[in-house]
């Protein structure tokens, strides 16, 4: 397991599954024919599929180990979950706590769990099947949630017209961390502690929130899905499919970049091909991805 030092801090991936994933066309409205050949230099093999034309994506976690504390971003997908609209996601079997463990921690050694969003594969390990029932899988966490995505699935959870949110994950994966008194809901920016500080990212949900890390003098964007593909950073215009507000999308989109290229800032994604990590320059009036072979 590579372990990356960020300041005082060190930073490990925690993979739940890496594969073409989505149509590249489906996943992006705005898709280009042409890219695939502009972009062939770093596209291939680790962030593209040409046989298949899909999207390769990872969907990992990031543990961040600082100060003694053990905090994990993003839970993925999860076991045994029902997700049957998403043939690869359902009823999973993946070797992820094992994986964890590899990083030498267990799961009751987790102190928080930050989900940037609550969408499915951002919350699934939150909560694991035990005798026919969802639990927290880090029982001794806090889990920070944004309040105003809790409280927009909330609402389309309990509406029978939308019901349930989330293809299910808001009901297995969420509300049994709030149930058990575990969860932390955030309003607007918050700094969390020494380190760590959340900053709202609307657009791809309503609550999305941008994680800003910093250490002696080093800095770090958990972006979540502001950004899924490395596409998107010379395309900052380009919505997935799973982008709820377009024109708030594109705004937080643009200033994590911004914030990236202007501070230093490592940017984390949550579903970047290898080496899943860069940094980010400008270039003009855009922006370019700097990657590294740190992970």
């Amino acid at each position: 397991m590579t372990e990356v030092k960020l300041g005082a801090a060190t930073v490990q991936r925690i993979e739940e599954s890496y594969e073409p994933n989505f149509d590249a066309k489906m996943f992006f409205p705005d898709w280009q024919p042409g890219v695939v050949q502009e972009h062939r230099d770093w596209l291939l093999p680790n962030h593209y599929d040409e046989p298949s034309g899909s999207l390769k994506l990872s969907v990992h976690s990031w543990l961040l180990t600082v100060g003694g504390k053990r905090i994990l971003i993003d839970t993925c997908v999860g076991n045994h979950k029902s997700r049957p609209h998403r043939p690869k996601w359902h009823l999973m079997e993946t070797p992820y706590l094992a994986r964890l463990k590899a990083a030498g921690v267990e799961p009751d050694q987790v102190d928080m769990v930050m989900c940037t969003h609550l969408h499915v594969d951002h919350v699934g390990w939150n909560t694991r099947l035990e005798n026919g029932k969802w639990v927290p899988t880090f029982k001794n966490a806090k889990y920070v949630f944004s309040r105003t995505d809790y409280d927009h699935y909330l609402k389309v959870d309990a509406d029978p017209k939308t019901a349930p949110a989330n293809a299910g994950s808001f009901r297995d994966s969420v509300l049994p961390v709030v149930e058990a008194g575990l969860s932390q809901l955030v309003d607007g920016a918050a700094q969390l502690d020494e380190n760590l500080k959340v900053e709202p990212a609307p657009g791809h949900t309503p609550g999305t929130i941008a994680i800003k890390f910093e250490s002696r003098g080093e800095k770090a964007l958990f972006c979540g899905d502001i950004l899924h593909h490395a596409l998107q950073v010379y395309h900052p215009e380009w919505n997935s499919f799973a982008c709820g507000e377009a024109v708030g999308a594109r705004k937080s989109r643009r200033e994590a970049l911004e914030h990236c290229a202007g501070s230093g800032a490592r940017l984390m994604p949550c579903h970047f091909g290898a080496p899943f990590t860069c940094h980010i320059d400008h270039k003009g009036s855009g922006f370019v991805p700097r990657f590294d072979a740190s992970f």
